[in-house]
């Protein structure tokens, strides 16, 4: 029978051994475990999707929509051209004859506004992403006589880009960084509208002042809107997010 006291010693020797291997080196074949690098979410695509609908669903909530209805286009084309009355009081009145009531123009007035599926890629770096805000939305040009002149199609691209930092608390957010839009993405098509040669020159001058100024006016806009729905995300989407942007980890995204 195996006796108390022998125990006793053999637990004491026992311990005594673990300590003093405590303090050995690592046999060579054995290495050092390496500083731990955050995992990626066992799915980015539905990471990225959930990103992409939030957004999606926190702009619409935001009011983008009606951003864009009511765009002031009537008093960008009245001012056209550096004068009171700009394209109305030029281009319009050499065409009356043609059409009478063309120079009461009296609207143009944005119609089914739309916010298309968002794109979303990743900087080389690993830091930051890059939110492709597609927008579209009808123009139609009325007069007080004729009614409906033209109807024009338009699609813009906003692109924000999205960027993780820390506080002074150390707490993660996400931030917009640059927000503008997308050069050579405006497109104006016509939906429908007469033939004459007076309302080519009209749709020549109107996509011309749209080319030059609508850009710059929706994005006006909209980037206010991209920033403050930053701020009101998930508090865990977010944390997520931001954790992979700030170690630069590779976020694969289906654009």
């Amino acid at each position: 029978m195996f006796q108390t006291g022998g125990l006793v010693v053999f637990c004491g020797l026992l311990a005594q051994t673990a300590a003093q291997l405590t303090g050995l080196p690592l046999p060579l074949n054995q290495a050092l475990p390496l500083a731990v690098t955050p995992a990626l979410p066992s799915s980015p695509t539905d990471l990225a999707g959930s990103l992409t609908g939030a957004l999606s669903s926190s702009l619409l909530s935001g009011g983008l929509l009606d951003i864009l209805e009511n765009l002031p286009l009537l008093d960008i084309v009245k001012t056209a051209g550096g004068t009171s009355n700009g394209l109305l009081g030029g281009l319009l009145g050499k065409v009356t004859s043609v059409i009478p009531g063309l120079n009461n123009l009296i609207d143009i007035k944005v119609t089914n506004p739309q916010l298309l599926e968002l794109g979303l890629v990743q900087s080389p770096d690993g830091h930051r992403l890059y939110v492709t805000i597609p927008l579209g939305m009808d123009l139609n040009v009325n007069t007080q006589l004729v009614g409906s002149l033209l109807k024009l199609a338009v699609k813009l691209n906003i692109t924000a880009e999205i960027l993780a930092v820390k506080d002074e608390q150390k707490k993660i957010h996400l931030v917009l960084g640059d927000c503008t839009h997308s050069p050579g993405s405006l497109r104006v098509s016509v939906l429908d509208g007469l033939n004459p040669l007076p309302i080519q020159s009209l749709l020549d001058s109107l996509t011309g002042i749209f080319n030059k100024v609508l850009p710059e006016l929706v994005q006006g806009k909209v980037c206010p809107l991209v920033n403050g729905v930053l701020s009101r995300l998930d508090v865990t989407l977010v944390h997520d997010i931001a954790d992979i942007l700030i170690h630069g980890l590779e976020f694969v995204i289906k654009v």
